[in-house]
């Protein structure tokens, strides 16, 4: 048994000194893009925000949007109904900024979606109805609080030819705190620091995402965003299909003020794989594969540490190799933090606030993770946003239920009751 775990745990120290460094990459990486004059590239673009329901602190959020320092946008809000919640938030921002030069704003109702998941349909809608002068359309979630300079700083890489698109990304910031909201804001850390250097492996956040209206119709991604539920995995396969590079921009990490609870925090954290199970099948394996080889070797450390001091049996060797893990991890979650305290400077008493659960919860988080990517091989069904959908395919969305007690059956659930 001893000498398993002894291999298993060297195993372990070897893949967190390996993460270790792309924490150190990111780190410097974000000093790098930091250090940089923003260019003076400022076309007129066309921000288009979906919206459904009301996140906590839309109210703040909207007001982002309308208070950019960028010389000349739109807003486009978009909804699938005339009755949503969204709605009297947005015509709330649209009369306290209506004084206000910029920026224009309309709303467009999308209706209920039928062969794509809503936000697809919602964002479909609203490409339509892009302002012909735009050059560059951006798009944003309601859930996000981006600073006043996020949109000068999503678009002016676009000044350089070879870049297709810019991302940023979200980084939760627990309002009133709580176990499961710092957990989800860890989960997610993780994912934010994936994004670097490496054009070709970097990938859209459709919460903060900016691409050319000539790649966009050049890609014909209206046409490929039908029947699909993911708007940032599609367009980022689309990308890539193309070789066509994404620029990630650590000044556009973007701030997410919310609480949830547990009950949301397994349901955000199982649809974010079982949405990557159907769209990169290999990142999914990646993270089934490295998080159950992590539970087994760093939770069965700690059950064989208990039981050799039930027996009375020396342990200080697996409890080095253990401890060893751990801090690895922790220095890694500190890297990140420094990271990020720097774009997200004007949040820093959040930030300091949450450094412990990063620094501390970060095991757990990978549990959470094996339990997702699990889940996620057993079903590919998800509720986002109210709506219940079934993904056959990445090209392939079927609605299971609208959100407002509306069901629809499905081709094999009628085969099965005939």
């Amino acid at each position: 048994m001893m000498p398993v775990f002894y291999v298993w745990a060297a195993l372990l120290i070897w893949q967190s000194l390996v993460s270790l460094q792309g924490g150190v990459r990111y780190l410097a990486y974000v000093r790098r893009e930091m250090a940089r004059s923003v260019p003076p590239f400022t076309p007129f673009a066309s921000v288009i925000a979906p919206c459904r329901g009301s996140d906590q602190g839309l109210k703040e959020n909207l007001a982002a949007l309308f208070t950019q320092a960028y010389p000349a946008y739109e807003i486009i809000f978009v909804t699938d109904g005339a009755g949503d919640l969204s709605l009297e938030f947005i015509k709330e921002a649209q009369r306290e900024f209506q004084n206000a030069s910029q920026p224009k704003t309309r709303v467009v109702i999308a209706g209920r979606a039928s062969e794509s998941g809503q936000k697809v349909h919602n964002l479909l809608a609203a490409v339509g109805e892009v302002d012909p002068a735009s050059e560059v359309i951006v798009f944003v979630d309601t859930d996000a609080r981006p600073r006043a300079g996020w949109l000068r700083s999503l678009i002016a890489p676009l000044a350089d030819e070879r870049i297709s698109a810019t991302t940023g990304y979200r980084w939760f910031i627990p309002v009133r705190g709580g176990l499961a909201s710092h957990l989800r804001a860890v989960w997610n850390a993780s994912i934010a620091s994936a994004l670097g250097e490496n054009v070709r492996r970097n990938f859209c956040w459709g919460g903060s995402t900016a691409i050319r209206r000539s790649t966009f119709e050049n890609l014909d991604m209206t046409k490929q965003w039908r029947g699909t539920l993911s708007d940032d995995f599609t367009l980022t396969r689309a990308l890539r299909r193309c070789a066509l590079p994404i620029h990630f921009v650590p000044d556009c990490l973007t701030a997410s003020h919310e609480d949830c609870r547990f009950r949301d925090l397994f349901e955000f954290t199982t649809r974010q794989l079982k949405i990557t199970r159907v769209y990169a099948p290999q990142l999914w394996k990646i993270v089934l594969g490295t998080n159950l080889f992590f539970v087994v070797g760093f939770f069965g450390g700690i059950a064989l540490i208990f039981v050799r001091l039930a027996f009375g049996l020396p342990c200080r060797i697996p409890l080095a190799l253990v401890g060893s893990i751990y801090a690895l991890g922790s220095l890694k979650a500190y890297l990140r933090l420094r990271a990020v305290s720097l774009p997200l400077a004007s949040f820093s008493r959040q930030l300091r606030a949450g450094e412990p659960a990063h620094l501390l919860l970060w095991p757990l988080t990978s549990a959470l993770y094996a339990y997702n990517a699990l889940a996620a091989l057993f079903s590919r069904r998800i509720t986002w946003r109210g709506i219940t959908y079934e993904l056959k395919s990445p090209t392939e969305t079927v609605i299971i239920s609208n959100g407002n007690g509306q069901e629809f059956t499905t081709e094999s659930e009628q085969a099965h009751h005939a």
